[in-house]
């Protein structure tokens, strides 16, 4: 018989007041994928559909107490890692990732939200190069993020593949560049160890954007969790991504963005 047991996955990232985007899409979304989520939350915000109003960062030594009981009892078969806005805490996650010795790393690079609120300290960035992202099996950066990793100015789906494989190249690692911005429809490029592929998807018309590339990055690990390939993995994130984006449920009463984060009808 095979292992039934229930895949687990940790979110490692920043809490949103709002329920969109952060910790709270990541569990949402993990359950609607079959697995047991867990967090380690590395900050909290005030912050709504319209905006990040306040930052308030956990302490390194309370992650890493955190990391380690998370860790130390129900062992993750994946982790996806979020929100992390300073140096000192980047340094205890990926201590803890290197001594744990974790696997099914997805590397969410956020530097700044979706209303263009700045999330990422600059001695943050260095940091987040140096020691995650060679650590991560899958780095998915958007448009701007990708931009400030590589270095390069994305204009085109050209530049998008360049910049996807400088990246993976300078770190070691897959990279998941994902579209949109005015650049292409909703259409993903994946480099992974030199093997490339595209992931087309039509551009949704939904306001409701809020907390959609933590969704897509806790459903790769979700899926890879589950024993899923790479490709598998981003395949089936980005159906439910669609699939959350095409309910259009609207739960603001601001001129903000929202997005749920998980179908009403969820999938494993």
């Amino acid at each position: 018989m095979g292992d039934k047991r229930l895949k687990s996955v940790l979110a490692i990232a920043g809490s949103d007041s709002s329920g969109g985007a952060g910790i709270q899409a990541d569990l949402k979304t993990m359950l609607a994928n079959g697995v047991y989520g867990m967090s380690a939350i590395t900050a909290l915000t005030a912050q709504n559909t319209m905006g990040v109003e306040a930052i308030l960062e956990v302490s390194p030594e309370f992650l890493e107490k955190q990391l380690d009981c998370v860790f130390s009892d129900i062992f993750p078969d994946a982790v996806k890692i979020g929100m992390v806005s300073g140096a000192s805490l980047i340094e205890v996650i990926a201590g803890s990732l290197e001594k744990h010795r974790a696997g099914n790393i997805v590397l969410d690079p956020v530097m700044v939200s979706t209303s263009g609120s700045k999330l990422l300290q600059e001695d943050a960035v260095e940091a987040l190069k140096e020691r995650l992202l060679p650590l991560a099996d899958i780095v998915t950066p958007n448009i701007p993020e990708a931009e400030i990793l590589s270095g390069i100015e994305i204009k085109s789906e050209k530049d998008m593949e360049y910049a996807a494989e400088k990246i993976g190249e300078n770190y070691c690692c897959n990279v998941l560049l994902k579209g949109g911005h005015s650049l292409n429809d909703a259409n993903d490029f994946l480099w992974q160890a030199g093997k490339t592929a595209w992931f087309y998807a039509e551009r949704i018309e939904n306001p409701n954007t809020h907390g959609t590339g933590c969704t897509l990055s806790s459903a790769i690990a979700s899926n890879l969790a589950k024993g899923r390939s790479l490709g598998e993995a981003v395949e089936s994130a980005k159906e439910y991504l669609s699939g959350a984006l095409a309910d259009l449920l609207d739960l603001g009463r601001g001129s903000g963005p929202l997005n749920h984060g998980y179908r009403i009808n969820p999938v494993s």
